[in-house]
């Protein structure tokens, strides 16, 4: 089912690029304490995870977005809001995010589902008899709803959102490099080859040299480092098989995914149909929102942002949690 987002920015919040930029680095809400550990896996690396567990409730699994971490706006945002709400968040860090490179050739990408399943049976193993929920963003979103397609009905979650999901990856690498977008993706690339730079310092065995100015695009990133370490043919093999849009129409969670047609990371081309929408799917579009945005309106003060989307979130999530909880 496809509906109109309530979503309304401030008057002077129309633009995407404002929405997206002030949301990310000047908007930001209060830092959440979290307690941080690391835990060793079976194949010889480590992953990082921030949780804030409170006495009761249910747990949210929250993936963060490319090359983000704990102290990403929009995580904090969340941490916050759901705590509010009763619930228990906890951030998994992909494998090299969380400030330290991590040990093996591999990394993270936009369909890492292995590395999904390990949090999500991490959590349940940890704490049985509580539901689970998932909130992913941006590239956590899309390989969030990978993994909901490719596990059907033998998902352990209760519940999943998906924030500003890029569903084509291909259609999201063109337009990063058109325009204005551009400036998104030479940020984003600049930490994507400060994180495998510093990897190739501490581990020079597993990542070649390459001189970074060629990899200025997406396109030419995902080609040489991606797709080669993680086991794709080429850049055009890892963008089919990791787009999160082809999954949906398997998912059997109840699933809310929020997308903003201004959202300068892709275009509505990426949106799906209807008729690509199970019953249990909800694609929730608005007009504006830019990416992992939605700075809305204060109730109180005209010239004041609100984030929206944080509160938007929790309120999703605890109408879930607490049917969940009716039916246990």
């Amino acid at each position: 089912m496809i509906v109109d987002s309530e979503f309304r920015p401030s008057w002077w919040l129309s633009n995407p690029h404002l929405q997206t930029i002030l949301a990310s680095k000047v908007c930001k809400p209060n830092l959440v304490p979290t307690t941080s550990t690391r835990i060793e896996l079976d194949d010889g690396d480590f992953i990082d995870i921030n949780c804030s567990i409170q006495e009761d409730g249910d747990l949210v699994a929250i993936f963060h977005g490319l090359a983000g971490c704990v102290e990403s706006s929009y995580v904090q945002g969340a941490f916050g809001s759901l705590l509010k709400a009763g619930l228990s968040p906890a951030l998994m860090h992909w494998r090299g995010c969380s400030g330290e490179p991590n040990r093996l050739a591999r990394s993270y990408h936009s369909g890492a589902s292995d590395d999904i399943d390990w949090f999500i049976g991490h959590l349940s193993e940890h704490f049985p008899g509580r539901p689970i929920h998932a909130l992913g963003y941006s590239m956590g979103a899309n390989a969030l709803l990978k993994y909901l397609g490719e596990t059907g009905a033998s998902c352990l979650l209760k519940s999943a959102i998906a924030v500003s999901p890029p569903l084509v990856l291909a259609e999201g690498a063109t337009q990063l490099n058109t325009g204005v977008a551009r400036h998104y993706q030479r940020y984003l690339l600049k930490l994507l080859r400060g994180q495998s730079e510093r990897k190739r310092k501490l581990h020079p065995e597993l990542v070649m040299p390459i001189a970074s100015s060629t990899l200025d695009s997406f396109w030419k990133f995902d080609d040489a480092i991606t797709a080669k370490v993680h086991g794709f043919n080429d850049v055009h093999d890892y963008y089919q098989q990791c787009s999160a849009r082809q999954f949906i129409p398997s998912i059997a969670v109840k699933t809310h995914i929020l997308c903003a047609r201004d959202d300068p990371f892709f275009t509505p081309a990426i949106i799906p149909t209807n008729e690509e929408l199970p019953e249990n799917v909800t694609l929730e579009v608005s007009s504006h929102g830019g990416h992992v945005g939605f700075l809305g309106r204060d109730a109180n003060n005209r010239f004041k942002t609100h984030r929206w989307l944080d509160d938007h979130v929790a309120q999703l999530l605890s109408t879930t949690a607490g049917q969940s909880a009716n039916k246990l």
